[in-house]
């Protein structure tokens, strides 16, 4: 579904992602590592929000290496960033239509989906992203992803900063996702022990560099803590 090779990647005059294989299948991927890591330009880099400096991807097929986030958008590649990941000043349904611009199904359709998957943004269509709380926001984000009907969606820190209530809902929510709606998972993820639950692989990230990846039952705390060096 997701190949990179020896890819490389980061900001002006800094190498953030150093000659890093990927490899993911139809699977929940899990993207490990402490803050710093690497995790968020890693997934805006698949993304292609940051240009490669290195190295080439293919999704679903396709070479991607030089693609725009619009063309990739267009394959079936949804992103939902950690933060800022809804326009404040439109509604709950005006952010959920934007994703709709992508793809041939009626939209309403696609907005009843993604009402049954998150019911708490159902209630609030008409109010603004922006007075929405931390839970809610990245529901809203992740809704206007999936209106896209990506075949792959990358979630970079889906529960960062929330309630315990809401990281528990949220990772029901994205196994649901993959399982559901048949649609593969990059996860980059602080939270090792609920995302160890959930994800079918599991790669960690140590300043740029990937370690074994493993079949989440396989990661046992030293392993995790080789991973992480610590």
């Amino acid at each position: 579904m997701f190949e990179a090779k020896d890819i490389r990647s980061g900001y002006t005059g800094v190498t953030v992602i150093k000659d890093l294989d990927l490899s993911v299948e139809h699977e929940i991927f899990a993207v490990l590592g402490a803050n710093g890591a690497g995790k968020t330009t890693l997934l805006a880099t698949l993304a292609r929000l940051i240009p490669l400096m290195a190295g080439e991807m293919w999704f679903d097929g396709t070479n991607i290496t030089k693609s725009q986030p619009w063309d990739t958008a267009a394959l079936g590649l949804g992103y939902v960033p950690q933060e800022k990941g809804v326009f404040a000043d439109l509604t709950v349904l005006e952010n959920l239509e934007i994703g709709s611009m992508i793809g041939d199904r009626p939209r309403q359709e696609r907005i009843d989906e993604i009402v049954d998957l998150f019911p708490d943004i159902g209630k609030r269509q008409s109010q603004l992203a922006g007075t929405l709380s931390g839970g809610e926001s990245r529901m809203v984000a992740c809704g206007r992803a999936l209106m896209q009907d990506p075949k792959m969606l990358l979630l970079d820190e889906p529960t960062a900063g929330l309630s315990p209530l809401y990281v528990d809902t949220f990772f029901e929510k994205i196994k649901e996702i993959h399982e559901t709606r048949d649609v593969s998972i990059i996860l980059a993820e602080q939270n090792a022990t609920k995302a160890l639950e959930i994800a079918d692989r599991v790669m960690v990230l140590n300043l740029g560099e990937a370690s074994d990846v493993l079949n989440a039952a396989d990661w046992t705390t030293e392993k995790l803590k080789e991973g992480y060096r610590i």
